[in-house]
């Protein structure tokens, strides 16, 4: 009888669990942008306590940390509207360049008596698909902040609401262990976020700066990718490099997208597995097929702009289930072999 009940009890409850994402993914267009003022106002949050701890009233606090973001933000829009304007009306030029190369090679290969179905080849990999791939999801990401209004006043309330929080925790339970709980929680977020975009963001200045030394086009375009891309752990850069080295490969040659290839491979080598755990410290990772299947599972339910927040979302996920001895083996399960 016991045993009936906890089937039950399983079923009631995996139930529940689809009810609840039917209902996220139906309203992703209304979590999707207060996610996004979530992880902003977590990365801003900082510098607005900051300029509180240097007795500067609430209201100019905001208006330095909001006035900042947003000129950083157009600035970055402006650069990005001129790049993706241009490379959308080259786009057929360098997809038909990259189509002969690809017949150059299949011809090379025919040659050396290895027969490719170059059809069927060009069928599968879009050319214009691949070239585009980038500029759409940096598109998808713009596309939120048609409201960004809404956005923006989002992180303004929810920066104020940040100075009272540790209050109306103890207020809502006035065991000090709950308290200790939720802060540890809520500054091991902070921390992985403010510490990965600041990451993210030297990635693509490196990026940036590479590929224009290089000689690259649209390489603030790249280096914008490199940036979002970052937060997707092991294959992220690999799938950010994609656009940048066939945009080199039709440009400037063969041994100019070599070079591209390189610098992609050794920030991420450097920064990724080197500079990133030390920083990052343990319990912050996830494994291989976690990263991989958070890209399935996020970008289902709330689109492309899910993909890209996928990690930093299995990561929050990941720290809850930590700080709770009965969920502790979920987050085990997340993490990378060198945590266990």
């Amino acid at each position: 009888m016991k045993e009936q009940h906890q089937i039950g009890y399983s079923f009631v409850v995996m139930a529940s669990v689809v009810i609840v994402l039917a209902g996220i993914k139906s309203a992703s267009e209304i979590i999707v942008p207060f996610l996004l003022s979530l992880f902003i106002a977590i990365i801003l949050s900082p510098s607005y306590h900051y300029f509180k701890s240097r007795k500067i009233p609430d209201f100019f606090s905001l208006l330095l940390v909001i006035s900042f973001f947003l000129i950083v933000l157009a600035f970055i829009v402006k650069l990005i509207g001129t790049s993706m304007n241009d490379f959308s009306a080259n786009i057929d030029l360098y997809t038909g360049k990259l189509s002969l190369y690809n017949q150059h090679l299949f011809s090379y290969f025919n040659s050396l008596g290895l027969e490719f179905p170059a059809d069927e080849f060009s069928a599968l990999l879009d050319t214009k698909q691949l070239m585009t791939f980038g500029t759409s999801l940096i598109q998808s990401m713009g596309s939120l902040f048609t409201n960004g209004f809404v956005i923006v006043l989002t992180v303004v309330f929810m920066l104020l609401e940040s100075r009272n929080f540790k209050e109306k925790v103890y207020l809502a339970d006035k065991s000090k262990e709950t308290l200790d709980n939720v802060v540890k929680i809520s500054s091991k977020i902070k921390h992985y976020m403010v510490i990965k975009t600041a990451i993210s963001l030297f990635t693509g200045l490196i990026i940036w700066w590479g590929l224009l030394f290089i000689g690259t086009d649209y390489a603030f375009l790249w280096g914008v990718l490199a940036f979002m891309f970052n937060f997707i752990p092991n294959i992220g850069s690999i799938i950010a490099a994609v656009p940048a080295v066939l945009i080199t490969l039709v440009q400037l040659g063969t041994l100019h997208a070599f070079f591209v290839t390189l610098l992609y491979f050794s920030v991420n080598i450097i920064i990724g597995s080197v500079l990133e755990p030390k920083i990052m410290g343990k319990g912050l990772g996830l494994s291989t097929l976690v990263v991989f299947l958070s890209l399935l599972f996020w970008g289902w339910l709330l689109g492309v702009v899910g993909m890209l927040l996928s990690i930093p979302l299995t990561i929050m996920a990941k720290i809850i289930f930590d700080a709770n001895e009965n969920t502790k083996w979920i987050a085990v399960f997340l993490g990378t072999s060198e945590e266990v």
